[in-house]
């Protein structure tokens, strides 16, 4: 594959249900039907989220659709898929993602300059309804102004 074609699927409720606090980069265990089918496009992040198993780091919900052109051996859709952080991360956000409140979710799913499958993950604080209003009104706000000075 090219390094001009840029695979980059993300998830776009994130900033709108969370207010990120941190990002970390995570490198992603996959099959081979799964690398190819993200190397087309074909991965979705609706109702995903991370959670710990152990000492390990997993992501749930991340769909990743079979491979046209797999066989018998294809993926399951929605299997968990494990990340992969360094000792010292995954320990920090275990230790803050049993804060109240505080949850780890994706931002977005990416194929790095060597190929290989990466997510950035966050660690983030759920927005009550009231900040949901505030963030639209600024968008608006901030829309309003460009079209003006388009003017």
């Amino acid at each position: 594959m090219s390094s001009n074609n840029k695979i980059v699927i993300k998830n776009k409720k994130a900033t709108f249900q969370y207010e990120i606090l941190e990002t970390y980069t995570a490198g992603i265990v996959l099959k081979g039907t799964e690398i190819k089918s993200i190397r087309m496009g074909k991965a979705s992040f609706v109702d995903s989220y991370c959670h710990f198993i152990g000492d390990e780091l997993w992501i749930k919900g991340l769909h990743i659709a079979e491979y046209a052109w797999g066989t018998y051996n294809n993926h399951d859709p929605k299997q968990e898929r494990k990340l992969l952080l360094t000792r010292k991360e995954l320990e920090k956000l275990k230790r803050r993602s049993q804060e109240k409140g505080l949850t780890i979710i994706a931002l977005k799913l990416f194929i790095n300059q060597r190929g290989l499958a990466k997510v950035d993950i966050a660690l983030a604080r759920g927005k009550q309804l009231h900040d949901k209003r505030e963030d639209l009104k600024h968008k608006d706000a901030r829309r309003e102004m460009d079209r003006a000075m388009k003017r």
